[in-house]
């Protein structure tokens, strides 16, 4: 099935089928559409009226500025869509409309509707997307990447320092151009002029780097603004527009940083992807450039790699080392956002955003905005937002056996909740046109046709597409169940929502009971899927096979299960914490009770080497174990990073400091290193200090220093500390190991 069929419903991807769009810009009065055509770029305007839904359209009156008004087909809250001549009569409409009604924009229950992305609302009324007809590879793509000097005595470049300039620029083109602006050869000035000349000569769509908005970028504005240098990057000659204190939300945290917009342009921070990568299988040790480029086996074996502290003496000392070292970080974050930005690329042609804003939307933002796309092209009225829904009852969890249990078959519903929309025809009841299903229902197709034309093709490049296409597809379909939960959407369903969530504990509960009878014994149970110990007569793997389709047989209709894997064992720990050996001898662990970043390294470790002991069958090894890691941190020679907890600070520094003085909350080691630097930290940023002196029951609040401070010729770690962590950890695996035996034993 070529793409090309795929993108044909308007539905999905907007009734605007024109191609080749790469960004879209407001231009006075107008809208500017930009587009690569034959590898070089057009840029088209056109006229376009901005627009507010309001409830009533006596809301307006008394706001001086002109407006028409269409009137919305249906009975739905907002059923009146104002248009306005300009940007700026919008805005003054909008301000209006705050003040007379005493209600945000952003307030759930405000009676008048505003977007606040220009070029989202052009989305939205037109129809268009960006990247139709387009092949990744004919994205014109800028990585970026810097390195700065830091004064003596210091721990940390800053940009407000004089002497803590910029010593090195590093760009990759797409195209297979690369640069290394030199600052044994340049003032720090003629770098910058000199990156402003690369960035108009290559006029890339998009420009990525790894940290790019909260490091290179914040970096490269201060330093331009100390020299009083212009940054002329927008395809307009305009210089980017920076928003200091933008917050982003994934999951349970919040990262606050600058973020800059260059006109025409899209800028794809590869940390922001490494992060949404991750939020699903945790499976990354560290976010950091060289951790993730090792991760996903796109790190050269003769990359050049410098310790952070040593990057200024290396630049008087080596300047050769420190270019390799810039260019190796460009060639990796190009390669990472080849890797990790195609999917996103992907969506940018369905979703009505650009591609950066694409990226850092939320799956419920994205799908509603098909809903008021079209909602808009059909002339209809659209609902209130949801008001904030009480809690509901969410999946089926449990596990009924703990401790080492092998052999193991693991077995999932496909798309359990997107399946339970499906066959029992659950939709949101504010969705009037009935959009939901056939949207889901289209995207489940998609998904399937995508996926096997993956297997079929011949091609590496075309497998590569209809993979990532497929993985698209699956992401969404399974975002439309989290969109029917979430508050302020105009048409999501909370009470639907609850009963997905009824019908799929009914569904594994039955699952159990055909189980059990069948012989197995289910030994995890976690929303979708089970893992079980099949019977004794179940002995090979056809065999366990047509017993999981015994099962799905069994399940109505559109409710289908399949086998998802096959273990030798199985370290059953508590709900959602558990620890597999496949038959090849991997182990993969799962559960932030067992595997955290936040933990120390050497605790990490630890368990990691426990859980293998366990699942091997070598448990009596665990106090061997102990005995050498304790050792290893009695040791003279012992590596500072081993122990070293990094932590993601959650809220600004200024912000901690207040609530401690409140008394609002306790304290915190990270925060108080973040404060004692003087450094201007952010939410959001990564803090990663160890424990000193000596004691241990000491508060490692008071007694934290920064990594950077440890020096190796007067070591300062509390060992003893560090050790009754060990010990705690060990604890936590006593009731799976060996007992010794008593009085009463003998």
């Amino acid at each position: 099935m070529p793409a090309s069929t795929i993108e044909q419903n308007p539905l999905l991807f907007g009734h605007d089928e024109r191609t080749g769009i790469i960004a879209v810009e407001p231009v006075g009065h107008f809208i500017r559409l930009f587009f690569r055509i034959a590898g070089r770029v057009h840029f088209h305007d056109e006229p376009f009226q901005p627009f507010i839904l309001v409830s009533d359209p006596g809301l307006i009156s008394g706001c001086k500025v002109p407006c028409a008004v269409r009137q919305l087909k249906g009975e739905d809250f907002f059923r009146c869509q104002l248009l306005f001549d300009s940007w700026g009569d919008c805005l003054t409409a909008r301000d209006f409309l705050a003040t007379k009604t005493r209600k945000s924009y952003s307030a759930h229950d405000a009676p008048y509707l505003f977007l606040a992305d220009l070029s989202h609302q052009y989305m939205l009324a037109s129809g268009a997307t960006l990247f139709k007809g387009l092949e990744f590879s004919e994205l014109r793509c800028l990585a970026l990447d810097i390195e700065t000097a830091c004064a003596e005595g210091y721990g940390f470049s800053n940009p407000e320092r004089p002497e803590d300039r910029i010593i090195s620029i590093a760009l990759k083109d797409s195209h297979g151009e690369e640069i290394v602006l030199r600052g044994d050869r340049m003032t720090e000035p003629e770098l910058l002029q000199a990156l402003n000349d690369v960035i108009h000569r290559c006029d890339p769509d998009v420009i990525t780097g790894h940290n790019i908005f909260r490091f290179d970028l914040d970096y490269i504005g201060r330093r331009a603004k100390m020299h009083g240098i212009r940054l002329s990057w927008g395809r307009n000659g305009s210089p980017p527009h920076i928003t200091p204190h933008a917050r982003w939300n994934l999951a349970e945290k919040t990262l606050e940083y600058p973020r800059w917009d260059i006109y025409g342009r899209h800028v794809i921070d590869t940390y922001f992807l490494v992060q949404q990568y991750d939020i699903s299988g945790r499976n990354l040790e560290s976010l950091g450039l060289k951790a993730v480029a090792r991760h996903f086996g796109i790190a050269a074996e003769d990359r050049t790699y410098l310790d952070g502290a040593d990057i200024s003496a290396t630049f008087l000392n080596d300047p050769e080392q420190i270019y390799r070292y810039n260019l190796d970080d460009v060639k990796e974050t190009l390669s990472l956002f080849r890797l990790l930005g195609y999917p996103w690329f992907l969506q940018s042609r369905m979703f009505p955003y650009s591609f950066q804003n694409c990226v850092i939307r939320g799956n419920a933002t994205r799908i509603n905005s098909l809903f008021l796309r079209e909602y808009l092209h059909r002339g209809h009225a659209i609902p209130a937002r949801t008001s904030v829904a009480a809690p509901f009852e969410g999946g089926y969890t449990e596990s009924p056996i703990s401790g080492v249990v092998g052999p193991i078959v693991h077995c999932d519903v496909a798309s359990l909740y997107p399946s339970l929309m499906l066959t029992y025809r659950l939709a949101p009841a504010k969705d009037c046109l009935g959009l939901f299903l056939p949207m889901l229902a289209e995207l489940r197709r998609f998904r399937l046709v995508a996926k096997q034309t993956a297997r079929d093709a011949v091609e590496d490049s075309e497998r590569h597409y209809y993979d990532a296409l497929q993985q698209v597809f699956k992401v969404l379909i399974n975002s439309f169940y989290g969109y029917l939960g979430a508050a302020q959407h105009n048409f999501s369903d909370p009470v639907t929502a609850a009963e997905v969530t009824r019908l799929g504990r009914v569904t594994l509960r039955n699952m159990i009971d055909l189980l059990v009878a069948e012989g197995a014994t289910p030994v995890e149970v976690d929303t979708d899927g089970i893992y079980f110990k099949p019977p004794e007569v179940c002995a090979t793997g056809e065999a366990e096979l047509e017993l999981v389709q015994r099962i799905s047989r069994k399940l109505p209709e559109g409710i289908e299960v399949e086998l998802d894997g096959r273990f030798s064992s199985m370290f059953a720990y508590k709900t959602k914490n558990y620890a597999l050996q496949d038959y090849d001898g991997r182990i993969i662990i799962k559960g932030s009770g067992l595997r955290s970043r936040g933990v120390e390294a050497y605790l990490r470790e630890f368990m990691r080497d426990v859980i293998e002991c366990l699942l091997t069958g070598k448990s009596e090894m665990v106090g061997r174990l102990f005995d050498q890691y304790v050792a290893r941190l009695r040791s003279p020679t012992l590596d500072v990073a081993w122990v070293a907890r990094s932590e993601t600070l959650n809220d600004s520094p200024e912000s901690y400091r207040e609530k401690i003085q409140s008394g609002k909350r306790n304290h915190s080691a990270a925060f108080e290193v973040a404060l004692a630097s003087g450094l201007p930290y952010r939410a959001g940023d990564l803090i990663s200090y160890y424990v000193s002196g000596s004691g241990k029951d000491a508060a490692a609040y008071q007694h934290c220093r920064p990594v950077a401070a440890f020096d190796p010729a007067h070591p300062d770690i509390n060992v003893l500390y560090y050790v009754e962590k060990l010990r705690h950890v060990q604890k936590r695996f006593e009731p799976f190991l060996p007992q010794e035996p008593t009085l009463f034993d003998l």
